[in-house]
């Protein structure tokens, strides 16, 4: 198998490389077939290397004459083979028709939905590809509820069948695989909202579709990695000073709040910024950073204070903590129609919806909850179709756009989309959004522009929680749990 592509691509996408490599590559439809059997054996094999039995469920489309040919080929190469078609194959396409039929002539068993499933090693999903755009029922919802009750290890071909490629989003009802195969291109809806929990470990065979083929296709979307982002920032020089690194601003931490803008601020510090400060209400100015008297801290009660504060820094983030009262209001009004780079979180993006206001130095960081206020859209409104909202708060609000989540999104001007498939379920604690908002504004002010500012964090941020999560186990998982695995990876200069 091959390393995943960074490329990610929607099913309409995947659909049109497939036509150029008919078209133009001289294949056809049997050859790729072929192809797609012989990698999904070989996944077998390596993957479960004892597998002696094999049950494959079929669709009527080419997925399931990806299966029927896997089907063919592992009965040749030894294995016992079981069939089970959804839907009658002599019904089908001409190619799907050829694999079924050389499946039979291979000697594999047949069996119907109505049969008990037999022992086997492993079931093989090949119901529906990445084409899937409706809701499962009838037969293929009774056959994904077999695969899934049958406690059999699964291998799904290019997509867990009843997952939507181009949102993550479970039609229904989906097929849980413990791999899924993906084929030619990777679709972006196996890295996003349900797809993770779903295709398990994703492996990926190109069937020698050649990379001149695939360019002549724009993709969604780009997959970060580590080989991508590291180092995340360049070696300081010997001669150095903390002026050189950036002064950040949080604003935020209104009364019973103050905690989150103090979790922003060591983000921001541990992140390498020169000088962190935190404007915040005056009520504990003295007290929130007993623990943290590296952080400087300024008690809010009229404008002018701030905007001394202002002009002095590199970057402001606004939102931990920040509230929706007169207090949060003047810190708002006095920030958001600043000159300075501004990363906008929490309280500060409510703020920012009952705007008309449209800016491209900065960066915002929604949860699905505050994207669907941004938009005033429901939340699963949000997480039904990812891309197209964080693709609609980048054109509304301009600047970078964070859509926080699994497989979070990140929106620059278009075609810039990226996303970062780091991070855990660990994450879903209080503080976590403060904590990102504190990386992002401490990168930018040593120096990264927005949009590499916001992919870098988003990324160093889920993969700090990966490694405390190794260490701590994902539940319990705290905010500042990261901050020292954040600041190794932060100084690499090699690949993570």
């Amino acid at each position: 198998m091959l390393p995943l592509p960074t490329a990610l691509y929607t099913a309409a996408q995947t659909r049109q490389i497939d036509e150029l490599a008919l078209k133009n590559a001289g294949l056809d439809s049997a050859t790729l077939m072929t192809r797609a059997g012989a990698a999904a054996l070989t996944c077998i094999n390596r993957a479960w290397p004892d597998a002696k039995k094999l049950l494959i469920f079929c669709g009527q489309g080419h997925n399931g004459g990806d299966g029927y040919e896997l089907a063919s080929q592992a009965a040749k190469s030894g294995k016992h083979v079981t069939l089970l078609s959804v839907g009658d194959p002599r019904l089908a396409s001409a190619e799907v028709k050829f694999c079924y039929q050389q499946a039979l002539a291979a000697g594999v068993n047949q069996i119907s939905l109505s049969d008990p499933l037999p022992q086997v090693d492993c079931i093989v999903d090949a119901l529906f590809g990445t084409g899937l755009n409706r809701e499962v029922s009838g037969d293929y919802a009774f056959a994904i509820d077999s695969i899934n009750q049958s406690q059999y290890d699964v291998l799904s071909l290019d997509i867990p069948s009843g997952i939507n490629a181009d949102t993550g989003c479970i039609m229904g009802k989906a097929v849980r695989a413990e791999i899924t195969l993906s084929l030619i291109g990777l679709n972006i809806g196996l890295l996003t909202h349900d797809g993770p929990d779903y295709c398990g470990n994703i492996h990926f065979d190109d069937l020698n579709v050649s990379d001149t083929i695939k360019a002549q296709v724009s993709a969604l979307a780009y997959h970060l990695t580590t080989q991508q982002l590291f180092p995340i920032l360049p070696p300081r020089a010997k001669n150095s000073h903390k002026g050189l690194f950036g002064h950040v601003l949080i604003i935020g931490g209104n009364i019973g709040m103050s905690g989150a803008a103090l979790i922003a601020a060591e983000a921001a510090a541990r992140s390498g910024a020169g000088l962190v400060t935190i404007a915040t209400h005056q009520q504990h100015a003295s007290l929130i950073n007993l623990h943290r008297p590296e952080i400087m801290v300024s008690g809010i009660t009229h404008v002018e204070q701030l905007q001394t504060l202002i002009a002095r820094a590199s970057v402001i983030a606004i939102g931990p903590g920040l509230g929706n009262d007169d207090w949060a209001q003047m810190l708002f009004q006095t920030t958001i129609f600043s000159q300075k780079p501004i990363v906008v979180d929490a309280d500060a993006l409510v703020l920012l919806s009952q705007l008309d206001l449209k800016n491209d130095n900065w960066v915002l960081t929604p949860h699905p909850g505050e994207a669907g206020t941004l938009l005033d859209l429901p939340n699963r409104a949000i997480q039904e179709d990812r891309v197209t909202a964080v693709k609609a708060i980048q054109q509304r609000y301009g600047g970078t756009v964070v859509l926080k989540g699994k497989g979070t999104l990140i929106a620059n001007k278009p075609p810039q989309l990226s996303l970062s498939s780091t991070g855990n379920p660990g994450m879903s604690s209080g503080g976590m959004g403060d904590c990102l908002t504190g990386i992002i504004a401490g990168l930018a002010a040593q120096g990264l522009p927005l949009r590499q500012a916001a992919e870098r964090g988003v990324f160093l941020h889920g993969l700090a929680n990966d490694k405390a999560a190794e260490v701590r186990g994902e539940r319990g998982l705290l905010a500042l749990d990261c901050l020292p695995f954040l600041q190794q990876l932060i100084n690499l200069q090699g690949s993570a």
